[in-house]
């Protein structure tokens, strides 16, 4: 096996449980709003809408289609238009309010921390994100994965999102190392392997649902500890 230097990681659905954290957020939310009473039936009404708006507006994101603040913007008044409900009564606070609640959960993937605990003697590791800089950061302090991780770099700080291989030369130069010295961990075929491919790193494609992918990484993988075959 190919000896790195050095590994990436992506956060959000690699690390981080995006859906279960954002989808406890979003219950919460329902109830602290009583977005019952605007007439969104059920908290998994919410929840749904909340999905079939929120991937759109992160894949406009991801190609500069749309800013950070036109997401924040506009996030929840698409989530009530998508749910039937008058935009315009989006209630005061809803999106900060989910912003700090969520980037505030803990909840993890299996294996994360007995991965990282076994990685951490052996390797450097470090985090590349297409996600904002001050969620980013509350998440890795308030999950406990801040300790485990030396450069984490943003989409926002960089001003280049993956899958543009500007981000990981980034980063690469940061570290001052090469492309070689490197392997990539994510679950998203765009964002995470493309981008990885594009800049001419060595992947391991993260894949806990089995949804394959046209690509093809250098490695698959289903549970984080498959990483100890790897690494």
């Amino acid at each position: 096996m190919k000896k790195y230097q050095h590994i990436f990681f992506d956060l959000d659905h690699t690390l981080w449980d995006y859906d279960r954290n954002v989808q406890e957020s979003l219950s919460e939310l329902y109830d602290v709003f009583q977005l019952a009473k605007l007439g969104i039936t059920a908290p998994q009404d919410f929840i749904q809408a909340f999905y079939n708006v929120n991937f759109k507006l992160w894949a406009l994101y991801d190609v500069g289609k749309i800013d950070k603040e036109g997401l924040r913007a506009t996030r929840f008044k698409l989530v009530f238009e998508n749910a039937g409900i008058d935009p315009e009564s989006v209630p005061h606070g809803l999106e900060p309010d989910f912003m700090h609640r969520t980037s505030t959960k803990q909840y993890l993937f299996p294996y994360t921390l007995e991965i990282l605990d076994y990685l951490k003697p052996k390797y450097p590791m470090h985090i590349i994100t297409n996600g904002f800089n001050e969620s980013q950061a509350k998440k890795l302090n308030a999950s406990g994965l801040s300790p485990y991780f030396d450069l984490i770099v943003t989409s926002e700080t960089t001003g280049h999102k993956k899958p543009d291989p500007r981000i990981f030369q980034y980063a690469l130069d940061n570290l001052g190392i090469t492309n070689q010295d490197v392997i990539m961990i994510g679950d998203n075929p765009n964002s995470d392997i493309l981008g990885a491919i594009n800049a001419n790193i060595d992947q391991v494609f993260f894949d806990p649902h089995s949804k394959g992918i046209d690509m093809k990484p250098t490695h698959t993988i289903k549970h984080l500890k498959e990483l100890e075959k790897l690494l």
